[in-house]
């Protein structure tokens, strides 16, 4: 590896031309170039092939990475990945014509090393993002602890202009218990319904027995399971499975589970299917001659 591409390296893997020209020659830089060992990602802009993309993309336009893709830096649980990154400029700033491709945002907003701070991560993200994306990043920043709720509470409290009511609502609505993306927009298809009295990670045990429940109704003993495919993928797994199964079934729980399909897909028969095991919809005729 090029004395340049060091430099980078320990520069995070993206710097500007007078950064590295402070260190070393412009013949240096210009070799390194020429072998490989760097490349140029706008005007006066250098980065490592293997830089990370939304880093390079923001210093490649002067900003920092923020919403989606300071969730994904921060390795807070995301649905649908960003197709661009997400970048924030400084108000007044204007787009580098020759930058990374991204997806551009306008805010004074507080950093760590080029990257938005958690918590302005979390608000960022629960401002522009549907109900189960928004709670997917904000379940899995409180549960990281990266994020304490109290503090996210305060800051969507402060904050003023027209999305301050449904930022706060989203930040009141935040659970640290949830364990997964999928838990969390199982929940938010509930929440949007109006369906409640449904708590995280519900502990059912006795002498003999212990499970925990994704999404759980303790009066009804209602539980729904937000079921990815990696958890049960295997003949041990499946023999686990089949034992909680019964194990809750015999302790009076009903058990409702849900597909990564189902819930990200069939919203609508996921709500149905818990409002018809609520009581709360009756079954059709064609529904009842089905069943």
């Amino acid at each position: 590896m090029s004395e340049v591409a060091e430099m980078l390296g320990r520069r995070g893997g993206v710097a500007t031309f007078g950064d590295l020209r402070a260190v070393m020659s412009a013949r240096a830089i210009r070799t390194a170039l020429a072998d490989g060992h760097i490349r140029r990602v706008a005007k006066g802009v250098y980065a490592l092939p293997t830089s990370p993309v939304a880093l390079t993309a923001a210093r490649s336009h002067g900003g920092v990475v923020s919403h989606l893709s300071a969730a994904q830096h921060w390795g807070f649980g995301v649905i649908n990945r960003p197709t661009l990154p997400h970048i924030t400029l400084r108000p007044g700033r204007v787009r580098r014509l020759t930058g990374l491709p991204c997806s551009l945002h306008w805010a004074e907003v507080p950093v760590l090393d080029d990257v938005t701070t958690p918590l302005r991560t979390v608000l960022d993200c629960i401002r522009t993002l549907p109900l189960a994306d928004a709670l997917a990043v904000a379940d899995s920043a409180l549960r990281a602890r990266a994020v304490d709720h109290d503090e996210l509470l305060a800051a969507a409290s402060a904050i003023r202009g027209p999305h301050r009511r449904r930022i706060l609502q989203v930040a009141e609505l935040a659970d640290l218990r949830a364990e997964s993306v999928l838990e969390s927009a199982l929940r938010a298809l509930l929440i949007e319904a109006g369906l409640e009295g449904f708590v995280p990670q519900v502990r059912v045990h006795d002498a003999e027995f212990s499970a925990r429940i994704d999404l759980a109704h303790p009066e009804l003993r209602l539980g729904l399971e937000a079921d990815g495919f990696e958890h049960h993928g295997g003949r041990q797994a499946l023999a686990r499975d089949c034992r909680r199964q019964v194990g809750l079934t015999v302790r009076g729980w009903r058990i409702l589970r849900f597909s990564w399909e189902d819930i990200r897909f069939d919203g609508r028969w996921v709500v149905t299917s818990v409002e018809r095991a609520s009581g709360l919809a009756p079954l059709t005729n064609s529904a009842l001659r089905a069943a």
